[in-house]
């Protein structure tokens, strides 16, 4: 029987490529995801946040589970503070599976104290994760780029269409890209270590 693994957002941007890592490895993937969208060979099941027992079923018989779930920005009745409610559902609905290992990709700096919600979201959900029975790693990328990387690609089209790009203060920053398949490539080996 091949090892069970959980991908959140398979078919996204992140999920997408650690997805590939593990088949490639021979592994089971399953995904909890919100899209209809269907590729590899991958079960896909809603995240049932408002419903834990039937989302403690599709995480049951899993080993690792791979969260690449958040809001980038909110919209409707999504904010960055639901998506720690809804992480914190799935953190416990993944203890009560009896999943081994979490991987969690978070981002560069999260903090508690942040007066930005998406950091302060970020920090509130590790935090979660660092106090669960659950083995783990968390992944902190910081500006993340690929074919279908959002910030990115509108830059890029920026600096085509328009004669200048404005650049605030000396432009004399700290961030250092890296590559989906990079960041994929590290869940994966992180997944990997033992328990």
């Amino acid at each position: 029987m091949r090892e069970s693994n959980v991908v959140t957002g398979a078919f996204g941007n992140i999920g997408k490529y650690i997805t590939e890592w593990l088949l490639w490895d021979g592994k089971e993937v399953r995904t909890l995801t919100r899209s209809r969208a269907w590729r590899y060979d991958v079960e896909a099941l809603p995240f049932n946040f408002d419903n834990p027992s039937r989302l403690v079923e599709s995480l049951r018989g899993a080993t690792t589970l791979y969260n690449t779930y958040w809001v980038r920005f909110p919209y409707g009745e999504i904010s960055h503070e639901k998506a720690v409610e809804n992480s914190l559902v799935l953190i416990k609905a993944a203890e009560e599976a009896g999943v081994r290992r979490i991987v969690h990709i978070s981002i560069t700096n999260p903090s508690e104290d942040s007066a930005l919600s998406y950091f302060k979201g970020k920090a509130l959900v590790e935090r979660a994760i660092t106090e669960s029975r659950l083995s783990y790693a968390i992944v902190r990328p910081t500006v993340v780029f690929g074919l279908r990387s959002i910030l990115v690609n509108n830059i890029a089209w920026l600096l085509r269409t328009f004669l200048i790009f404005p650049i605030p203060g000396s432009g004399d920053y700290r961030i250092q890209p890296v590559s989906v398949e990079d960041v994929a490539e590290i869940a994966f080996c992180a997944g990997l270590l033992s328990f």
